[in-house]
């Protein structure tokens, strides 16, 4: 089905897969995971982050958490 963007900013790309239109089959390259505090990856414009206490819980069971080795 066809589709219409509308205007669209993109502050920054590191990897990954930006689409516009009509697809078929979208597979991730890449996985990562991360562990940050309370307001420590907000981007974007007029951004204003207020943290009073913050703990951040880093311990993951799962041996895997997505798995890419058969994407094409």
């Amino acid at each position: 089905m066809p589709s219409i963007v509308g205007p669209i900013k993109i502050n920054s790309v590191g990897g990954g897969v930006i689409n516009f239109g009509d697809s078929f089959y979208l597979s991730p390259k890449s996985a990562s995971k991360s562990a940050s505090g309370a307001g420590a990856n907000n981007n974007g414009d007029f951004s204003n982050t207020n943290t009073g206490f913050n703990i951040t819980n880093a311990v993951d069971p799962d041996a895997v958490d997505q798995v890419i080795g058969g994407n094409a």
